[in-house]
């Protein structure tokens, strides 16, 4: 049975650590030492949308049955849990604290689920129609990776949508969408052991007698995450513009002959490695899905606040397109455009 989960990063990370709390297991949030101080003295918060119901639940940890605490990456020994998320941006496991931490993780072999948009390499290396040398270019750092064992590493689409709410501490996160969690299995029948009781835990909860939005679903497909590909390179990437952000919605519905293009072509990226039609979201249930997601997307308020480095899954995918003999103009449009806005940003932070 699962008892304890390692979870790097605290924000989007404090929403499944809120489910896991729930489902009566312990958690620890690695994040940085202001946050983790925070977390420590006053637990987390998220605002979780309910069906049926006008607000959003507030949910305290302090209030929940697992217990939490948060520490800086140099404070934790793995060997301590029986699962470590991944739940940090790409670009963030390059501090050596935190990349001295995977390193650490890949010696005592914990079984990692990773909630990246961006799959960590070991990953990919899954995958036998990809390339992992040539996928290396997407990455801040492939190297980061190395000590990770692919049978060690699976991948869930983090398809809840979440932002931190404007004035509110680092411990507080609202979920836009409250969709599930999509996971992948791992190579081991061990490990889907451990993945599949805390999917079972987190599906059984209830609160005051309502059932809890947002689960863990548990796939035999290694594909079924890289459902996210085709709503990121046709709405999240391309709210990166020249000039201001765009919403996604914005972005989407603003030319949906085009972003029905993109979609498909993602999808026969996709296929083309080996996944499956039902291992896909259909077109026309992310479109009604974009109707509220009115704010630009991560990777777009990234870039706009300064950051010289973000998750490059649009250039991942161009790549493994590439390879699959399938590419678009609005893909590499999207790239291009954020080559050049991060180009922009490093050069006003020189």
């Amino acid at each position: 049975m699962i008892r304890r989960t390692l979870i790097l990063g605290a924000s989007y990370g404090s929403l499944f650590s809120t489910k896991v709390l729930m489902a009566v297991h312990d958690v620890t949030l690695v994040c940085r030492r202001a946050t983790a101080d925070l977390i420590n003295a006053r637990g987390t918060e998220v605002l979780l949308p309910f069906k049926g119901e006008s607000s959003p639940r507030r949910i305290w940890s302090k209030e929940l049955s697992g217990r939490l605490d948060a520490k800086t990456p140099e404070m934790v020994d793995p060997s301590d849990y029986d699962l470590v998320v991944l739940a940090m941006q790409e670009p963030q496991y390059l501090h050596h604290s935190v990349r001295a931490l995977v390193h650490a993780i890949g010696n005592a072999r914990v079984p990692c689920l990773s909630l990246m948009n961006m799959p960590p390499l070991p990953y990919l290396k899954r995958i036998a129609a990809i390339d992992p040398v040539a996928a290396e270019a997407a990455y801040s750092d492939a190297r980061v990776w190395d000590r990770l064992d692919p049978s060690l590493v699976t991948l869930c689409s983090p398809d809840p949508q979440t932002r931190r709410p404007a004035g509110e501490p680092a411990n507080v996160l609202a979920v836009n969408l409250p969709t599930n969690f999509k996971a992948a299995t791992f190579a081991s029948m061990v490990h889907n052991k451990i993945l599949r009781q805390l999917a079972h835990d987190i599906d059984a909860l209830l609160l005051d007698g309502k059932d809890v939005p947002v689960k863990l679903r548990v796939h035999d497909s290694l594909f079924v995450p890289f459902a996210k590909w085709p709503m990121l390179l046709t709405g999240n990437y391309r709210c990166v513009t020249a000039g201001e952000p765009i919403a996604i919605r914005e972005a989407v519905q603003s030319d949906l002959a085009l972003s029905s293009e993109i979609y498909s072509a993602v999808e026969s990226i996709v296929l083309r490695l080996g996944g499956r039609a039902d291992d896909l979201v259909e077109f026309d249930k992310y479109l009604a899905a974009t109707d509220k997601l009115l704010a630009p997307s991560s990777v777009a308020r990234a870039i706009a606040n300064g950051a010289t480095a973000v998750e490059r899954v649009d250039k991942l995918v161009q790549v493994i397109g590439r390879l699959c003999g399938i590419t678009h103009p609005a893909i590499d449009r999207a790239v291009a455009l954020t080559d050049a806005a991060l180009a922009r940003t490093k050069i006003s932070a020189a």
